[in-house]
């Protein structure tokens, strides 16, 4: 049996964005009513650096790659959808990634080491207290979807991304990209990004607690170096969650997909119109994209 090409996506405002070994395509449902598609040839580092593509590796740049494209996306997609005159700048887009990641770092590094003494009283073993920062960061981490969750705005957002996850399950079952084939697939997909957090978050408890108990700056300087570490881990794991037919490590994962159903409603006809331009403008179509595909490996 041949190996998939996979394509991986992402829900943006009034569209989804696709992922394809050559190319990215961001679909939105415009103000008109019309689909419009950006379509892009993907610049990966690890086409130019090969050895970026080493396990444990490949993970951290992944994830850098994903969040550029992805704000990129978003930016295209608000101007498209009405929501912004003109597409950030790329000065503009740096800047807010920035902010993201300070901010990420408070919420999900500061905080959860700053309060976890409080937590466990007069207990200082530090095993005991690193496990328990973990635990307070995947509850933060959790609240966290849950809030948003409650939205109007992101549950639109988040009923693309359930367009997304049935439109590739369509294409990676071999099915023709309709509205009535993607309707049928499951909105559950354990490629995810919500899959992925999550993976982070419980790797990241194991990674962290045997790091002793130093000083507050110290423990947020070493949270922050090893982000690469716990990234690279939790990216082979969650291929390993894609390609397994194991059904006790499949168990394992099962959290994260129970978690989508938080991240992912069930979207509309129209809505997944959109995510199969997407998806059929990312991938491969001819014989010899399909091989350069395969040999180049996946992408997710």
């Amino acid at each position: 049996m041949d190996k998939p090409v996979y394509v991986g996506g992402q829900a943006v405002i009034e569209g989804v964005m696709m992922r394809g070994p050559e190319y990215i395509a961001t679909a939105v449902r415009t103000p008109s009513g019309d689909i419009t598609v950006k379509k892009e040839k993907v610049h990966s580092l690890t086409e130019r650096f090969p050895v970026l593509k080493k396990p444990f590796i490949r993970g951290t740049i992944a994830l850098g790659e994903s969040l550029v494209y992805g704000m990129k996306s978003l930016s295209y997609s608000a101007m498209a959808a009405g929501e912004e005159e003109e597409q950030m700048t790329n000065r503009q887009i740096a800047g807010t990634m920035i902010f993201s990641v300070v901010m990420a770092i408070i919420f999900f590094v500061a905080i959860p080491t700053f309060a976890a003494k409080f937590l466990l009283g007069a207990v200082t073993d530090p095993v005991l207290l690193n496990i328990a920062e973990g635990v307070l960061r995947l509850c933060i981490f959790l609240l966290y979807i849950w809030g948003i969750s409650l939205t109007a705005d992101i549950r639109r957002v988040f009923e693309y991304h359930g367009a997304e996850h049935k439109t590739i399950w369509a294409y990676e079952k071999g099915l023709s990209l309709t509205v009535e084939n993607v309707r049928a697939q499951v909105r559950l997909h354990p490629r995810c990004g919500t899959n992925f957090l999550l993976i982070v978050m419980v790797v990241a408890i194991f990674v962290f607690a045997f790091l002793g108990w130093p000083d507050l700056l110290m423990r947020i300087l070493s949270r922050i170096v090893l982000m690469p570490v716990v990234a690279g881990i939790s990216y082979e794991l969650i291929r390993l969650a894609g390609r397994t037919k194991n059904p006790v490590v499949r168990a394992l994962f099962k959290p994260g997909l129970w978690l989508q159903y938080l991240t992912t409603r069930e979207p509309h006809d129209d809505q997944i119109e959109v995510a199969i331009k997407a998806l059929d403008a990312a991938r491969p179509h001819t014989e010899a994209e399909i091989a350069a595909a395969r040999a180049k490996g996946d992408t997710q």
